[in-house]
């Protein structure tokens, strides 16, 4: 008797290094602020936003950063925040592939959604600033669950809105640790997408059940699979 799996009727997606380089923009941001605080140390200051308690998004690291080289915040710290947001924003752009993939996945009848540890008051602007927004039938942000990825919350949440079972439903990410194993705890089929992990030592995971290095490689496997109806 052989496991035979059920058809795919869903897929979930990671947003941020998944479907647009953020750590690119973060960085093209950390350039912006440095050099309007008069330094040339993007680098330095982006290296805060990895290694500090605040979070990987938050201000306060340029916070620390300029009072650790006792640049004045009084006024400039506003400043810098808003050309950090402003110039991140601006960078965000959708990996190749990415819209394509997404169109043609939505033509072919699956739901879609998207699960991020990001706040929803980033993540809507995001979307919007890639063009994506309208591909996807809901979006589980940290805020609405209040706890992030590993947790198995924000999936079962996502799934839930979609009515669909994890064992017909496939998750897509660029985090072995943050996607793809807690997906596998739930029965989730998974795709790691290799060329959006920026933290790992190696990228040679294989504990995923499909690697992409691409967005559009998503689509042959999606054919590959059964469907629903069958």
């Amino acid at each position: 008797m052989t496991d035979k799996k059920p058809p795919v009727t869903a897929l979930l997606f990671d947003m941020d290094n998944t479907l647009f380089d953020l750590v690119g923009a973060q960085v093209a941001a950390c350039d912006c602020v440095v050099r309007h605080l008069g330094h040339d140390d993007g680098d330095d200051l982006f290296s805060y936003f990895l290694n500090t308690p605040h979070g990987f998004e938050s201000t306060e690291n340029i916070r620390q950063y300029m009072q650790e080289r006792r640049i004045s915040t009084n006024g400039m710290y506003e400043e810098a925040c808003r050309i950090y947001a402003t110039e991140k924003l601006r960078h965000i752009t959708p990996y190749p592939g990415v819209t394509k993939t997404l169109r043609a996945i939505r033509e072919m009848g699956f739901a879609t959604g998207i699960v991020t540890d990001a706040e929803r008051v980033d993540a809507i602007p995001r979307l919007g600033k890639c063009g994506l927004s309208s591909f996807f039938d809901c979006m589980v942000t940290f805020d609405m669950v209040k706890v992030k990825k590993p947790a198995p919350d924000p999936f079962l949440t996502a799934l839930g809105t979609i009515r669909a079972r994890p064992d017909e439903s496939i998750f897509i990410g660029d985090s072995p640790r943050r996607d793809i194993e807690p997906c596998k705890k739930l029965g989730i089929r998974t795709v790691y997408a290799r060329y959006g992990d920026r933290f790992s030592k190696t990228r040679d995971y294989d504990g995923a059940d499909f690697v992409i290095d691409r967005m559009d490689e998503l689509l042959g496997i999606v054919k590959g699979l059964p469907a629903s109806g069958s």
